[in-house]
């Protein structure tokens, strides 16, 4: 026996039992207990969501359970109310008179797709506020591109809500399919090109070559990432002024990224005079060793190797490398600073002459 069979017999039992003039108040009779139970049940429902997961969801330590609670608890109560409302009109035989059952049908199923697509929406709202929270105190992120994210994910929510309503409703979907397709292709000829910077900002939120605050070089630009958008990125460059790049630009080049540097390696070359004795030749790389010490200078890791590398043009050059425990840029330079001014004072004391350009003319009588 189907439902409707059902409900027809309990409306025949009411309008037997309270022996009622006519079947539509049996059937009135049955509908409003229906409709009471329904909301009853809401009730119910309401009444755990408020006094039972509400509980279970304090005890935990985020708050992200307390607001997805809070946003679907009222969408679920409605959704029971409109299945009880459903109910109450579908056994009214009465308004078949008027109204075509097919009719109802298909606007209760919308609705209630509908509704549920909705609590699905509430719920990744306030999962994308969460992230989106945790990206801004991270200062990782745009937020622009979190809230198109947003928005997209909701349509393909309610797009697949239409489509289900649809097929459940028995509407052909082949004349939709043909149109949106060729919609598609017309828009993505128009759109190419921003559509292109479009995706590449996708790309570049899930590959994460870089994010907001680090310091990049393209090509021969470089500066900091102030802002990360669905059709450009914003950097700020060492000169002070903003440039703007395109998305597109950004998947295809080369970006050297130093936020994402652990250690940094530095070389530097200085030369003596060719009247430098051997002896102290031979002093120089202790001198460097003695200079570039971690406990000494405190942003050096190790000095990795110090030598004579060449006879120059003019000097005798040596060639110094070492790694320093920083990324800061200001700091590297102090350190250089301090290196240099050390390499002088121990040069001077040993009596060690840094080279200059020279160069000498012999003439013959």
């Amino acid at each position: 026996m189907s439902l409707e069979e059902t409900f027809t017999s309990i409306s025949q039992w009411v309008t037997d039992t309270f022996q009622l003039p006519d079947i539509i108040y049996g059937e009135l009779i049955w509908s409003t207990i229906i409709l009471l139970l329904f909301i009853l049940l809401g009730w119910v429902v309401e009444h755990i969501f408020e006094h039972y997961f509400k509980k279970l969801a304090k005890k935990t330590k985020t708050k992200l359970d307390d607001e997805i609670l809070r946003n679907v608890k009222r969408p679920i109560y409605i959704l029971v109310i409109f299945f009880g409302l459903y109910f109450f009109i579908h056994n009214l035989s009465v308004l078949n008179q008027y109204i075509d059952q097919n009719f109802i049908d298909n606007i209760f199923l919308l609705i209630q797709i509908l509704l549920i697509a909705y609590i699905f929406t509430r719920v990744t709202n306030v999962l994308f506020a969460w992230y989106a929270e945790r990206q801004e105190r991270k200062k990782k992120m745009s937020q622009h591109i979190l809230f198109v994210f947003r928005g997209i994910f909701n349509a393909i929510i309610y797009l697949i809500a239409f489509f289900i309503f649809m097929g459940l409703a028995g509407i052909d979907l082949t004349g939709l399919a043909i149109g949106g397709a060729a919609t598609a292709i017309i828009i993505g000829f128009a759109l190419q090109h921003v559509l292109s910077d479009f995706f590449s900002a996708f790309s570049i939120y899930f590959d994460r070559p870089f994010e907001i605050g680090d310091f990049i070089i393209i090509g021969d630009y470089a500066g900091t990432v102030t802002k990360i958008g669905m059709k450009s990125t914003r950097l700020e460059l060492l000169q002070g002024e903003e440039l703007v790049l395109s998305n597109k630009e950004l998947t295809t080049a080369s970006v050297r990224n130093f936020k994402k540097m652990n250690k940094r390696r530095i070389e530097f070359s200085f030369g003596v005079t060719y009247d430098t004795p051997l002896v102290k030749l031979k002093k120089i790389p202790d001198i460097i060793k003695n200079i570039i010490d971690k406990e000494k200078l405190e942003n050096v890791h190790r000095l990795d190797r110090v030598h004579f590398t060449e006879f120059g043009d003019f000097s005798l050059n040596f060639n110094v490398i070492y790694y320093m425990n920083t990324k800061d840029y200001v700091k590297y330079r102090d350190t250089q600073q301090e290196i240099n001014f050390k390499i002088i004072e121990a040069f001077e004391k040993e009596g060690i002459q840094m080279a200059f350009p020279t160069q000498t003319i012999y003439l013959n009588k």
